[in-house]
């Protein structure tokens, strides 16, 4: 797959002269790239469909949430933003969006960025009476009698020990295990899979973990967004519970690249990926030690039923020569 994924590359590099040739019909435009994986896919993504299919010439800006949004406001730059979670920006990109400075163009993940508490599909459908957070507490024994907590500092461990408390979970004869970093939190996970034993405990797509393995995730009741709200609060004297609601994860653009490429506006607009989708990316790009840029052919190469949905005629036909599709 990986010497696919880099033939694929070079015949784009063939193609890319012809591509800049026509940079008439797009111009120069710059894009984020955020600096977590799923991000920077998406990124190349939109990188090489802008390149190839409309003939841009794309500059990309590493970048994080909050300076992005902060470069936008006070320079109007980058053009694109791209996986913004919007949970993470604060009012700073509502006042742009209300000053008319920016437009979100869509979801750039599908239903968004997906977090819960989880177990592996294997022992749900072994126990089918652990879907449900009251099965698992009636049924401690079955999940090993542990929850796996996200480490300190982390915003998920917040909320985590309040529903903790809200549920009363280590009343049930659960203990709570606080990881001290990510990397053992995923490696507990992966450990348990890879000796089929249950694993119970938070986690968040898209991500590695989550397109490795089949996972469950955990119904812990109806969603509260005034409760979930208050559980962020680490002094929330009366938490209760909520389960968690998908984030919403944007593409957004500076108003005036929308009006100067109307046709890569709505290339843009178009331009989903399921959270499942981007999480099995995610595990073919650690499982082959691939770039950010090979595992967005991987995914243009696989998906073309997806992406020729989002393309012009012209910039449609333009990457089913190079990709086929």
């Amino acid at each position: 797959m990986r010497k696919l994924t880099s033939s694929v590359l070079l015949c784009a590099a063939a193609a890319a002269a012809p591509a800049i040739a026509q940079a008439d019909e797009c111009g120069q435009v710059s894009i984020t790239e955020m600096n977590w994986a799923s991000a920077s896919v998406v990124t190349n993504v939109a990188k090489f469909i802008m390149e190839q299919g409309y003939g841009c010439e794309v500059s990309v800006v590493p970048s994080d949430t909050v300076p992005a949004v902060t470069s936008v406001a006070e320079n109007g730059e980058p053009d694109i933003v791209t996986e913004l979670w919007l949970n993470s920006t604060g009012e700073v990109y509502k006042r742009l969006e209300a000053e008319g400075k920016v437009e979100r163009l869509g979801e750039v993940l599908t239903p968004g960025g997906v977090e819960g508490w989880w177990l592996p599909t294997y022992v749900v459908e072994e126990h089918p009476e652990l879907k449900t957070i009251e099965g698992i507490m009636a049924n401690p024994e079955l999940v090993d009698a542990q929850f796996n907590n996200c480490p300190d500092g982390w915003g998920c461990r917040i909320v985590n020990d309040n529903l903790i408390q809200a549920l009363n979970l280590e009343d049930s004869g659960i203990e709570v295990f606080n990881h001290g970093s990510g990397e053992t939190l995923a490696s507990s996970m992966a450990s348990a899979v890879g000796k089929g034993e249950p694993w119970f405990g938070y986690y968040w797509g898209p991500t590695v973990p989550l397109g490795k393995f089949d996972m469950t995730r955990i119904d812990l009741g109806e969603y509260n967004a005034e409760a979930h709200a208050a559980n962020q609060n680490q002094d929330n004297d009366n938490p209760q519970v909520s389960d968690f609601p998908a984030a919403p994860v944007l593409t957004s653009v500076t108003t005036d690249f929308k009006d100067r490429e109307p046709e890569v506006a709505d290339m843009l607009s178009k331009m989903t990926f399921k959270t499942g989708t981007m999480s099995a990316v995610l595990a073919w790009k650690s499982d082959n030690n691939a770039s950010a840029e090979e595992a967005a052919v991987y995914f243009l190469s696989n998906n073309a039923n997806t992406w020729k949905e989002w393309l012009n005629d012209s910039a449609r036909a333009k990457l089913a020569t190079i990709l086929g599709g």
